[in-house]
């Protein structure tokens, strides 16, 4: 009798990662130096940003997607911090809004202007200070508008407001040690740490408590990363006690044994991961290596399913992610890094193999969007929310952005309580604008119809879409009739 090996079935089983050509580099870039195992680089769909040596104080390049090739090396920078930058984070309802923290003991945030710097940015929108020692994670909250983390070497986790430059929680006393690194969840409710202290901890920032924590994770002193899943589960990279690499999944129900867990090789460079909350999949690169590895989490056991491996020749110093609405749908693109060299940053595009040129529904199903699901100030009062989801099938085009405006009020009253304010980020315009249709009323382009055979059930779905499109246009030419006349009764003077 003969056994054959069963392959398991995956849709992502062929994914593999290729550079881009020598000319859509970004050359002649000095990426920082600075010890800290961060991934020194962030991405949108709009903008690059990467962390630089700088001479006195700290600094980092912001490049429009676009500006590839050799960067001259008086390209201007943002430059405010007294001490090098540690971390940046992309603001995702704004494309032109980043958080950095630094050695500085600070945190800044910098609304870059529409077409990138054309001189040095050296002030911030917005400066918050709050930390005794040097921050060394900033992460946007995913889906409240306006909210900031960050953590210091001080043990310390604070949650901003950056609309009000105010700071809405301060835990301390929750880790005794310093904060490798922190996620949110998918909808912003809780947050997870993985600390010095070799402890993975689950809390919830409103109320300020530990609501579940595993001690010894992972055995070995080096670093080690924790991150939140879609479905709730943790994703940890860490070290074992002989100092070989591992990962584990853990269900925060039941923290007592991992779900999983693997053991990769025995380098010493911190694992990054990065995770694709639409796929399931976990890219884990290691700071030093020349590999991306590349992980499918499934609901069935093993659980963490290894799809392939991307290697090249350069060890990288960094790593950039950008958000799934900045992919190319149409080369059926699932990923796409930014790798940091000494020298340059090199983009990596994973891809999944397909013969078709339509739409991949299953690849791409409706993917986090940048509107806000609630102000700061519904979620300070309790309120919970996933993101806002948008389709990608028309290669989604992002809606104009909004200046960041700071306003100093308050927003917090006793027992922490919300006001009726309005969120402190708008338009700066006097005459009222129409509101953004929501997710619910982007409709997706129509079939491609074949050539001389065309099915009734496809007629009939093009017919349906443009029922659907004539309804809202329809419905936005009185929207926009009623606010022509606001605006002739605010120009005639009358309220």
């Amino acid at each position: 009798m003969s056994f054959r090996k069963v392959v398991r079935q995956s849709k992502f089983r062929h994914v593999f990662g290729q550079p881009v050509k020598t000319e859509q580099c970004y050359d002649d870039i000095r990426v920082s130096r600075v010890t800290w195992d961060s991934t020194f680089c962030a991405v949108n769909p709009s903008f690059v940003a990467i962390i630089v040596e700088a001479s006195g104080g700290g600094a980092f390049l912001v490049l429009p997607l676009h500006k590839t090739g050799r960067i001259d090396k008086s390209y201007p920078t943002v430059c405010g911090h007294t001490g090098p930058v540690l971390d940046i984070d992309w603001c995702p309802h704004n494309d032109h809004v980043i958080a950095s923290g630094s050695e500085d003991c600070t945190v800044m945030v910098w609304q870059i202007p529409e077409n990138g710097l054309s001189q040095p940015l050296t002030e911030p929108v917005v400066v918050l200070e709050g930390h005794s020692k040097r921050v060394g994670i900033v992460t946007w909250h995913p889906t409240a508008r306006n909210v900031l983390l960050s953590a210091g070497c001080d043990n310390v986790v604070l949650i901003w407001n950056v609309g009000t430059a105010e700071e809405l929680y301060r835990l301390d006393g929750l880790h005794p040690d310093l904060i490798y690194s922190v996620s949110w969840s998918r909808d912003g409710s809780r947050f997870c740490t993985a600390c010095k202290d070799k402890s993975v901890r689950v809390i919830d920032p409103r109320r300020g408590t530990v609501v579940a924590e595993k001690e010894r994770a992972h055995e070995g002193a080096r670093p080690m990363r924790a991150i939140f899943l879609a479905d709730g589960k943790i994703f940890t990279t860490g070290f074992s006690r002989m100092s070989e690499r591992q990962l584990a999944l853990w269900d925060t129900e039941n923290l007592e044994e991992p779900m999983g867990l693997q053991e990769l090789d025995s380098s010493n460079g911190a694992l990054l991961p990065f995770y694709d909350p639409d796929t399931n999949v976990v890219y884990v690169c290691g700071k030093g290596d020349s590999s991306i590895r590349y992980f499918e989490i499934t609901e069935e056991p093993p659980y963490i399913h290894f799809l392939n491996t991307f290697t090249s020749k350069e060890p990288q110093r960094g790593m950039g992610w950008m958000p799934k609405r900045g992919l190319d749908v149409n080369k059926c693109e699932i990923a796409r890094f930014y790798k940091l060299h000494e020298r340059k940053c090199e983009p990596i595009i994973m891809t999944v193999p397909r013969k078709s040129d339509l739409f991949q529904d299953d690849l791409y199903p409706d993917t986090a969007g940048p509107e806000a699901a609630m102000e700061a100030e519904e979620w300070v009062a309790g309120r919970t929310a996933g993101p806002v989801l948008v389709s990608l099938r028309q290669a989604y085009v992002p809606s104009k952005q909004r200046d960041l405006k700071v306003s100093r009020r308050s927003l917090l009253h006793d027992g922490r309580t919300t006001t009726a304010a309005t969120a402190s980020t708008g338009a700066t315009t006097p005459p009222p604008t129409p509101p953004t249709a929501p997710a619910s009323t982007r409709f997706s382009a129509p079939p491609v119809l074949g050539s001389g055979n065309t099915t009734g059930g496809r007629l009939e779905e093009v017919l349906q879409e443009v029922a659907a499109l004539r309804a809202l246009v329809a419905e936005q030419g009185q929207r926009i009739s009623r606010l022509e006349e606001q605006l002739s009764r605010l120009e005639n003077g009358h309220v």
